[in-house]
């Protein structure tokens, strides 16, 4: 927080219950203070910026009427729970957000009472709340108490499958439980105006039965020369209505759309509904991503994710990068084979910017489809392309692709088609923790028939595993990266079709064979010139297939060597243990080796730097060393390399 920033009434907030001592007047001074708060820590930290800026209004609305903890506010995503963990105890703790053993910057429940359900994917808030609505009702035991489930959900979260098949539910169960529409996307200038300031009033000042009524008899309340323009904007707002229409179809009593930033409207619609709902109400809240920070209102992201930054300013403080990221190398890749083939189309589920389509989309917009918060749908549609005749590549991040994957096996591996998966974010991830972290992709893949299932040791590895995708006809291909850049090598200027199901050795060695899968290549570099030092030259091969696997690569190295290593960005089940049974089926182990599997550890691993949640995963180069030297029973001398 800035010297010069005061901010006296947030001072006073211990806990959300002293927000119910202020007046409204001091509520919504408290939303200045709490948004200016929010801006300074972020600056320190980087993080998810616009949305929670977006909210803040909201969030001290809804403390401000609800007892939290015992009524449950459960944030969609959560990336715009900042300010809730300001009023929530955790001021102190904000200039750790995101870092190693730090705040999350999403909601935790083993963080906070406050958090009442974990989130970091979308759509799952109606689903969560409709849950505690009816522990509530049966009588669940819960520490904090039950009340009032209120779920806040983005537009964009909506728009996904789950969020529909939870208000279906929770209109068929009729329980009271309350939804949040933060609509953050429309700008039609009405519903933030005179009459829907006028209409709010009306909502919050008669019983709902009669909320219908009051809002179609409001026209006629207006003076003359004002009812034209209120047909107007009745007209304008008709798809609202149909959105309204929707919501009550599936149960919900329907209140809105109201201004989110407008504490007159919030607090007053908020009080009533608390008092009287008796069922499933959704509350439509229009509001502006960044709000208040011109430089985050300014940005085509509404400043979603950002880099330490000059509050004045806004300019933030990202590194030079050294190389190009995995991810531009991959858009790049794909513009390049697009222009040389039209049945090359991309699929992503509302991240373009992350896995680098915008540059397909601007060159070839008419084959680039952003199908929103949908991968189950991404999948299925791509796949039907695929048995149209194109080339699709789907571009899900690893951790968001386990979403489809039922329509991965059924959709896409069952019936043989040669959809090709672009994995970005693989392995871990750094600051959005486990939840984010790319850890099952190698596994859930792998064990599917006739899929093929490739990682890219470097830049240059990836741009040919791109055009060994593009030419690949015969199957499902996936491809897996890690985020941020590489390693600063050269890239070729095509990339080369690669022999399907073929690693490479990468230097000839004796004694121990480190067969590695994916990124970690240049930490197993690493450890080979420590080992060396020691007098000890490895084998290091890649294997670039995790499925078909190189048998006679694998084998090989095998029967030329005492020990082999594994190593791979992901969970067992994965690389390693495919490796593993190919060796147990051929009798391998009888004949003496020694194997180990270099896995991800059967734990969540908190959110911290990617180095540090390597180190936490024993997968760093001094690991593999030591793997190498205990299992050639070699001393380890501790001042060699002193």
């Amino acid at each position: 927080m800035s010297d010069a920033t005061k901010t006296p009434l947030l001072d006073r907030v211990q806990s959300p219950s002293d927000l119910k001592r202020m007046s409204d007047a001091e509520l919504s001074r408290l939303a200045d203070e709490l948004r200016a708060e929010t801006i300074a820590a972020v600056s320190k930290t980087g993080g998810h910026l616009g949305a929670g800026l977006g909210v803040v209004e909201l969030t001290v609305a809804l403390h401000a009427v609800f007892d939290a903890p015992r009524d449950k506010i459960i944030w969609d995503v959560s990336h715009q729970s900042y300010p809730h963990k300001i009023l929530t105890g955790r001021r102190h703790r904000m200039n750790t957000l995101r870092q190693k053993d730090g705040l999350s910057g999403f909601t935790k429940r083993s963080e906070s009472p406050y958090d009442p359900f974990g989130a970091a994917h979308s759509s799952t808030s109606i689903s969560a709340a409709l849950g505690f609505a009816v522990a509530r009702d049966l009588g669940g035991a819960c520490e904090t108490g039950h009340g009032d489930a209120i779920a806040v959900i983005g537009d964009g979260a909506m728009s996904a499958g789950m969020a529909f098949e939870a208000m279906n539910n929770a209109g068929h169960l009729k329980k009271r439980l309350i939804v949040i529409l933060n609509d953050n996307e429309m700008s039609i200038a009405p519903p933030v105006g005179a009459l829907s300031s006028y209409l709010s009033k009306l909502y919050a000042e008669a019983p709902f039965q009669e909320l219908k009524a009051a809002a179609k008899g409001a026209v006629s309340l207006l003076p003359g020369p004002f009812q034209e323009g209120a047909k107007r904007a009745r007209d304008m707002l008709k798809g609202l209505a149909i959105g309204g229409t929707l919501f009550e179809e599936l149960g919900f009593s329907y209140v809105g759309p109201i201004d989110g930033h407008d504490m007159d409207q919030l607090l007053p619609i908020l009080r009533t509904v608390k008092e009287r709902a008796t069922g499933p109400i959704l509350i439509h809240a229009l509001t502006t991503k960044g709000k208040g920070y011109g430089p985050a209102e300014g940005a085509r992201d509404g400043g979603h994710a950002t880099a330490k930054f000059n509050v004045v300013t806004g300019e933030q403080q990202k590194a030079k990068p050294n190389a190009p990221s995995y991810t531009s190398v991959f858009g790049d890749a794909l513009v390049r084979h697009a222009g040389e083939d039209d049945r090359i189309c991309a699929v992503t589920a509302a991240m373009p910017d992350g896995t680098g389509l915008k540059k397909l989309e601007a060159r070839y917009p008419s084959r680039c489809f952003d199908v929103g918060i949908a991968e189950q749908h991404a999948v299925t549609f791509s796949a039907a392309l695929a048995a149209g005749g194109m080339r699709p590549f789907c571009a899900i991040y690893s951790t968001f692709l386990q979403r489809g994957y039922d329509q991965v096996v059924h959709d896409v591996a069952i019936q043989r088609l040669p959809v090709r998966f672009a994995i970005d974010r693989a392995g871990l991830v750094g600051a959005d923790g486990a939840t984010h972290a790319g850890s099952y992709d190698i596994a859930f893949l792998s064990n599917l028939p006739g899929f093929t299932v490739m990682a890219a040791a470097d830049e240059a590895e990836l741009v040919h595993m791109v055009a060994t995708a593009a030419a690949h006809d015969e199957g499902p291909i996936a491809f897996r990266y890690p985020r941020g850049e590489g390693v600063g090598i050269e890239l070729p200027e095509r990339g080369e079709v690669l022999e399907i199901g073929k690693g490479r050795i990468i230097t000839e060695g004796q004694g121990v064979a480190i067969l590695s899968y994916g990124t970690r290549l240049a930490e197993v570099r690493r450890a080979a010139e420590a080992l060396r030092a020691r007098g000890i030259t490895p084998t290091i091969a890649d294997a670039r297939f995790a499925k078909p696997l190189d048998r006679d690569l694998v084998l090989d190295l095998a029967a030329r060597h005492e020990a082999l290593i594994t190593i791979e960005e992901g969970a067992v089940g994965g690389f390693g243990s495919h490796v593993a049974q190919l060796l147990a089926n051929e009798g391998v182990f009888d004949a003496g080796l020694k194997f180990r599997a270099m896995v991800l550890p059967d734990i969540f691993i908190d959110q911290a730097s990617p180095e540090d949640m390597y180190r936490v995963a024993g997968l760093g180069a001094e690991d593999i060393e030591a793997m190498a030297l205990r299992l050639l029973d070699v001393a380890k001398i501790s001042d060699k390399r002193a």
